[in-house]
């Protein structure tokens, strides 16, 4: 039974390198995952006849790698009739056989052994997220002993999964006990080494399985003195053992054939979260930003409260409850995919554009329809008409995919209305001006005062960000008697002060250890109220809210990336270390072996990201022929979760 587990993953490994082609690490990971479902044989599209009907049991972390990548169709498709939580009340289905997909954690391993003793199904397909160790490999062997069916344990894999792909160019760790690697876990003053370690580790394990299906071996280059240099040593160290181990390394091959990654290796840049903590605080104006900002958006699923009904209720009634919904924002989303990384106005614009598009095609499928006088007729008639009803044929053979536009219209318009309401209501235009003027240290027309003073500019977490951002940004902080005026109005605001407790903890050490981040001296340019680019018979009653240009300018993140990519000299990165885990001797240096610029590079923050940086990074190489990047961090934040995390650490 033991001697059914793969060789490390080994013949995995292969069928990845196989599936190759497939570039992005998106691709990879779903083809990982079919593969898995196909009960670890490669799985071929257009194969007929009916898949095997099987049951899936995972537990949280297995259902948040699968669901942003594959749809309950999907599952369906691959013969998964029932997808069901390992921890669940389940009843036996005996002749079926189960595909697991859990972490090896102790419970996990009770359970599934539990599962055995009850002779729940037909046979068993054991897939961990991870690597498990031999010691609970045979507590299961025993189990499956005791319970006599070890010829049902059908396979046991490291699937080597342990990351959550949320776009083709962008990865998270975790979800589920994302707080272990959170930056307030990571930056707690009272944290003990074996502490840090367990966070180091889980870190690296789950950077381990995204190089293993990746299938590359990294150049690995990360700044001194910071969480991540010990993420970088313990990294290195892991993948030089397995490198180390021919028969069993999970890299065997990775030069042959890895897709975009053929000729050159890729360089991963693990960066520290404290470099930088005045862009997650920071008001966005793109997209897909703004609805991580504002609204409940995770793990590429966006929830809304719906008001139902806007009619008066009576006086004394019970307000009407609001209805929940949901829409996945997904890479199949042709508009989503195009306007993610696009200013909200322009973002408004094209709904409007798009409403009246489909619009004037459901006119001509009307208008064909009343000059055959088949109004109201059954869809078999039309199609018998003769041959000038060609077009009427075409008209209504385009209807799905009509419909398929017009889930996609009502989509967006309802994120694009929630979305604006948070703008007009909390001024965000405005914060993301302002900000936008205080990191590029350009002249400030309004006094920081009346904005935090302001009762109709925003929420009392509005005017902290704003205020932690120009305390992060300054030159020289602000005076004690200046520092206590911004505090009682703050206070006066509503506003908690424990966050810039722990910004003035941090920026003392920070001033000791380097010079304060730099972003770049361009800004937006307001373009005059957008009232003058929406026609009048828009949805979008945009009164008021300014339409800003956004001008690329590199966040700090893309600046390090830029010059380590490039392989440009530059203060800030010059004495970032170098490891190469292909090396025989770890040697580090900070002197790269490598003299050419990168064609690929992997950017990882240790501490947490967000989609602004992801956006900066994914305009920066549109300039770039022939380059790809891919953003990864240890948790995706939105700045309330930051806030919250700061104010804890700064909580007396």
């Amino acid at each position: 039974m033991i001697g059914l587990r793969s060789p490390a993953g080994q013949c995995m490994v292969g069928a990845k390198m196989a599936a190759a082609a497939a570039a992005s690490i998106r691709e990879r990971q779903t083809v990982a995952l079919k593969r898995m479902l196909n009960f670890n044989v490669p799985h071929i599209k257009n194969s007929t006849g009916e898949p095997v009907w099987k049951v899936l049991i995972y537990d949280r972390f297995g259902q948040d790698i699968i669901s942003p990548l594959l749809s309950v169709k999907e599952l369906r498709d691959m013969g998964i009739t029932l997808h069901l939580l390992l921890h669940s009340d389940r009843d036996p289905i005996p002749d079926v056989p189960a595909v697991y997909f859990v972490m090896p954690t102790e419970e996990n391993i009770d359970r599934m052994c539990q599962d055995l003793r009850n002779q729940l199904y037909e046979s068993y397909y054991l897939n961990f997220i991870s690597a498990i160790s031999r010691s609970k490999l045979e507590d299961i062997a025993n189990a499956a002993l005791a319970a006599n069916a070890v010829t049902q344990v059908a396979k046991v894999f490291d699937q080597y999964l342990n990351f959550i792909t949320l776009e083709d160019d962008m990865f998270v760790l975790c979800n589920q006990n994302k707080e272990l690697v959170s930056y307030r876990a990571i930056n707690r003053p009272d944290i003990t080494d074996t502490e840090m370690e367990t966070v180091m580790d889980t870190i690296v394990d789950s950077l381990f399985c995204f190089f293993v299906t990746l299938g590359a071996v990294p150049i690995i280059r990360c700044s001194r003195g910071t969480a991540a240099e010990m993420v970088a040593v313990k990294l290195d160290k892991k993948l030089r053992e397995n490198l180390r181990d021919a028969r069993n390394s999970l890299f065997t091959g990775d030069t042959l054939g890895a897709g975009q990654f053929s000729f050159q290796r890729p360089l991963l840049v693990l960066v520290d979260r404290n470099i930088d903590l005045a862009t997650p605080l920071h008001h966005t104006w793109t997209y897909q930003a703004l609805v991580h900002d504002v609204l409940d958006f995770h793990l590429n699923r966006v929830n809304l409260e719906e008001s139902s009904g806007v009619e008066n209720s009576p006086a004394g009634a019970r307000p009407k409850r609001k209805n929940k919904k949901s829409y996945d924002l997904t890479p199949v989303d042709k508009f989503w995919q195009k306007h993610k990384g696009s200013p909200f106005p322009e973002v408004a614009e094209s709904v409007q554009q798009e409403l009246e598009s489909y619009r004037a095609q459901e006119d001509e499928v009307k208008r064909l329809k009343s000059i055959m006088g088949l109004e109201g007729e059954d869809e078999g008639a039309i199609s018998m008409l003769s041959d000038n009803t060609a077009k009427l044929t075409s008209a209504v053979s385009s209807l799905p995919e009509l419909l398929e536009k017009k889930r996609l219209i009502d989509l967006h318009t309802n994120v694009a209305t929630a979305v604006l309401e948070h703008i007009k209501a909390r001024k965000l235009d405005v914060y993301f001006e302002y900000e936008e003027k205080i990191m590029s240290k350009t002249t400030l027309d309004k006094s920081l005062l009346d904005i935090i003073s302001d009762p109709d500019a925003g929420t009392p977490e509005d005017k902290m960000r704003l205020f932690l951002i120009y305390y992060i940004s300054a030159q020289q902080a602000p005076s004690e008697a200046d520092l206590e005026q911004y505090k009682k109005a703050l206070t006066d605001a509503g506003c908690n002060l424990n966050p810039l407790q722990y910004i003035k903890q941090w920026k003392a050490f920070a001033k000791m250890a380097s010079a304060p981040t730099s972003y770049g001296n361009t800004t937006t340019k307001p373009m005059g109220l957008l009232s003058r680019v929406m026609n009048t018979g828009s949805q979008f009653v945009m009164e008021g809210v300014k339409n800003l240009v956004l001008k690329q300018q590199n966040l700090p993140v893309t600046r390090i990336l830029d010059n380590l990519m490039e392989m440009k000299s530059n203060p800030e990165t010059d004495d970032y270390r170098y490891f190469d885990p292909k090396m025989l001797r770890g040697n580090d240096s900070s002197i790269p072996r490598n003299k050419n610029p990168f064609q690929e590079a992997i950017v990882f923050v240790v501490g947490g990201g967000n989609y602004i940086e992801y956006q900066n990074l994914v305009d920066y190489i549109k300039g770039k022929q022939g380059k790809h990047i891919l953003y990864g961090c240890s948790e995706l934040f939105n700045a309330t979760q930051f806030i919250k995390q700061l104010s804890q650490l700064g909580q007396k």
